[in-house]
């Protein structure tokens, strides 16, 4: 039977109380600043490494792949285990893989370490979830709107930052740069975060996450890899045929099992299973954002549009999206508090359809494409902070960080298709300039039709989504508040 315990804010006096948001929303920046660095080193690092382009890639999709596996089955271990225990040891396997990059130059070593790093993928639904446990409903909704957003923030930080660093000093000085900024979430973490007491104890399903993460594993490989083995390829296809047999023996298993790592009956309801596709469809439009808006504005002036920005002034122009995301954060919480969650997520996915509009219109002018890139951010603001809110309205408690992984992942899953489809879109767009393949312009605007496409298909499943008795969930809040003062009253 499930257990839980008391339910109390964080402490009233005291500077710990009032650091807990701040530092976990800095966890999260950290986190997406650590997934972002070594986008401007990946031109640079088959010379500096002494490998292939290839091999180099793998520090990218080593990531994707580990942050994608050990999102669930990290946020399974913290509803069981202690939610600031496996988010500390989370920082702590990011921390180590950054201070493995800054002692060693060789590619395998790299991988490794950024397989490391992809651990803290689980930072922020399992600080949505302390946050949950920890602050009044008053504040709750703000500070998970502000949360959800530290993922843009900290990738619009994150390039321009490590462009300027790659620029003037060692690329191994960025690592020891992020390696002391994870020392410091660390340190923060076990100093203003108290530990949940709300836990589902029980035994944990190795199985359920051994067969997640062969099937995860095999889909994302073929998605991330297919435009370069060739989608037709045996390699891909038998990737495809794996992750279709072990994720379908993977289901069956785990309604089955007593104590699964996921819990799929949960999942299947139409308020948690709707809003894991809307965050699937949400992910691939907001991802194909930064993929094309920072290859446009380095394409050569020769190709008759591409502005020749380098990747500091590419970093720079993705800037104002960071910003806005910080500023509209707030507003996201307002609009889910008065309408509700649903209809800030829709809103935010036809936003997103907005700024894609605009790039269609023009992404010639460097002021428009800014403008459209920061319409999109905006949108995807007001989407991902309804998100974490939809999941924490519809799961137990005791399953908030479980539940809420499996919805960081499902929006890993639409940014990786989002990068296949973009890459397969431009790849057969192109056209020489110097000698060289660039793709067209029609490209870029086909990319974002294709992104804007799916963002409306955000919007609709949003809409499908059953909504609260009233939209600012009173009946339902007065309805705990009944239930609870009755317990009282039983136990009395």
């Amino acid at each position: 039977m499930d257990q839980q315990g008391p339910i109390s804010p964080p402490r009233g006096a005291g500077p710990r109380a009032r650091l807990t948001v701040p530092v976990l929303a800095m966890c999260g920046v950290l986190m997406a600043v650590m997934q972002t660095v070594v986008v401007p080193l990946l031109p640079d690092l088959p010379r500096l490494t002494h490998s292939s382009p290839g091999a180099v890639s793998w520090m990218v999709t080593a990531t994707l792949l580990a942050g994608a596996v050990l999102t669930p089955v990290l946020g399974r271990a913290g509803d069981m285990y202690g939610k600031r225990k496996v988010l500390t040891a989370s920082l702590v396997l990011m921390t180590a893989g950054s201070v493995m990059c800054a002692l060693s130059s060789d590619i395998t070593v790299l991988i490794a370490a950024r397989a490391l790093q992809g651990a803290a993928a689980s930072v922020v639904p399992l600080s949505i979830s302390i946050l949950r446990d920890e602050l009044p409903p008053e504040r709750r909704g703000s500070a998970v709107a502000m949360m959800s957003s530290t993922v843009g923030i900290g990738a619009a930080l994150g390039l321009p930052l490590a462009a300027m660093v790659v620029q003037y000093a060692d690329w191994h000085t960025m690592f020891w740069m992020t390696s002391a900024l994870g020392a410091l979430g660390v340190a923060a973490v076990s100093w203003a975060v108290r530990e949940s007491p709300v836990r589902q104890p029980g035994r944990f399903d190795v199985g359920g996450a051994l067969g997640l993460a062969v099937g995860l594993v095999s889909l994302l490989l073929g998605v991330s890899q297919g435009g370069q083995w060739g989608w037709g390829s045996p390699r891909v296809l038998g990737l495809f045929l794996v992750s279709v047999a072990v994720l379908a023996l993977w289901w069956w298993r785990q309604l089955r099992t007593e104590q699964p790592l996921v819990d799929l009956r949960l999942v299947t309801r139409p308020r948690v299973g709707l809003s894991h596709v809307a965050a699937l469809l949400t992910g691939f439009a907001f991802y194909a954002n930064s993929l094309v808006t920072a290859q446009l504005v380095q394409a050569p002036k020769a190709s008759g549009y591409g502005l020749g920005l380098s990747i500091v002034a590419t970093g720079l122009c993705l800037l104002p999206g960071g910003v806005t995301m910080l500023l509209f954060s707030p507003l996201s919480a307002r609009i889910s508090t008065s309408r509700g969650p649903r209809v800030t997520l829709a809103l935010g996915a036809a936003v997103i359809a907005c700024g894609y509009a605009v790039r269609i219109a023009d992404s010639r002018d460097l002021w428009m494409i800014i403008v459209g890139a920061t319409v999109v951010s905006t949108g995807t603001t007001l989407a991902y902070s309804a998100l974490p809110t939809l999941i924490l309205r519809a799961v137990p408690a005791e399953q908030t960080a479980s539940a809420n992984g499996v919805n960081v992942l499902m929006r890993t899953i639409g940014q990786a298709t989002s990068s296949a489809a973009v890459a397969a879109v431009l790849v057969h767009h192109t056209s020489l300039v110097g000698g060289a393949p660039v793709p067209t312009l029609h490209g870029y605007l086909l990319a974002f039709a294709v992104a804007g496409a799916v963002a409306l298909a955000a919007c609709a499943a949003a809409l499908t989504i059953p909504g609260d008795a009233t939209p600012d969930g009173t009946r339902r809040a007065r309805g705990r508040t009944r239930g609870a003062r009755d317990e009282a009253m039983e136990g009395a």
